[in-house]
């Protein structure tokens, strides 16, 4: 696509088009003139605070999403959710689970609600997420929700891209001691204990507390425990309230921008590994033939037969 046609959907975003926002993230999507559309995106944004949801299967993250959305549009701001669904095995495409929970919201135009599949991705997460996220910041979002698949460990992603991490967990179901196993304890910022109408919620919060006391370090930010039901409309202001008391907490501690140079080294690596990939599939496939003595049994050999391949020229 030629540079003015761009311009001008670019323009459409930053005017608070909704069509201009869906198209934009298609083509960042689809690795059309990304480069190019995130450089100009990235020019307008970088102030918004990113809320991650995450937390194993069944755990009622969509249901805290719908929630929560409902509260920040009750205080007329407008919401933009990015909910990554596991890929679909044939098509490659996500299966808009998340999407068909959260119709309540599918005609408020002042929602935005973009479903994505994982596209093999091993993490909560995808590769086009943190950019669609600025997006949706150029759109005019200014409360910008992140819902991940909730896989367990490879969750520690979600960490890159959130400003604020809610874990989300069941009681009854042992969520509890494996979010420990997991390491979740230090991802979390906010801990809820969602569908605490059902018996063994008060036991899990305080199993989670008593961690918490374990853990020692009262210098930093110690994740307060939430219970919320959405059935029973319980918890969910709490819940605002301690999202809201974290960001405070990361605006004046100067943490934020801490985050904020992690999150760019992050970026930085991924776009390193992106280009490394797309250089060494080239390599691969061109060596194919080329080097039949070549031991296939051996990849520390072959990794060095075609690193120095691809980089003789530069010696």
């Amino acid at each position: 696509m030629n540079k003015e046609a761009l311009d001008q959907w670019l323009a459409r975003l930053f005017e608070r088009d909704r069509r201009a926002t869906a198209k934009l993230i298609s083509w960042v999507e689809d690795d059309i003139d990304r480069a190019y559309i995130m450089r100009c995106v990235l020019k307008k944004t970088g102030q918004r605070m990113v809320v991650g949801i995450t937390g194993p299967p069944g755990a009622g993250k969509s249901s805290l999403v719908e929630a929560l959305t409902k509260l920040y549009r009750a205080k007329e701001e407008r919401v933009g959710i990015v909910a990554v669904d596991p890929s679909s095995p044939y098509s490659g495409g996500a299966i808009l689970g998340d999407r068909i929970r959260m119709q309540a919201h599918g005609t408020d135009r002042d929602v935005f609600i973009r479903s994505m599949g994982t596209r093999g991705h091993l993490g909560g997460v995808t590769r086009s997420t943190s950019d669609i996220l600025r997006i949706l910041e150029g759109g005019g979002y200014g409360r910008l929700l992140l819902e991940t698949v909730g896989v367990g460990q490879s969750e520690l992603e979600i960490m890159q891209m959130a400003d604020t991490v809610v874990v989300a967990l069941n009681p009854g179901t042992g969520d509890g001691i494996q979010a420990i196993k997991a390491g979740i304890m230090e991802v979390a910022d906010v801990f809820v204990i969602n569908k605490a109408d059902l018996p063994g919620a008060v036991r899990m919060k305080n199993d989670i507390e008593m961690m918490l006391n374990l853990n020692g370090d009262t210098k930093t930010w110690r994740p307060p425990v939430v219970l919320t039901s959405v059935v029973t409309e319980i918890g969910v202001e709490a819940l605002y309230d301690k999202i809201e008391e974290h960001r405070s907490y990361l605006l004046e501690s100067g943490q934020r921008d801490e985050h904020r140079k992690e999150r760019l080294r992050q970026e930085v690596w991924r776009q390193w590994e992106d280009k490394l990939r797309a250089t060494f599939e080239d390599v691969w496939e061109a060596s194919k033939g080329k080097n039949q003595n070549i031991d296939l049994e051996d990849p520390y050999e072959v990794a060095q037969i075609l690193w120095e391949e691809r980089f003789k020229e530069d010696k």
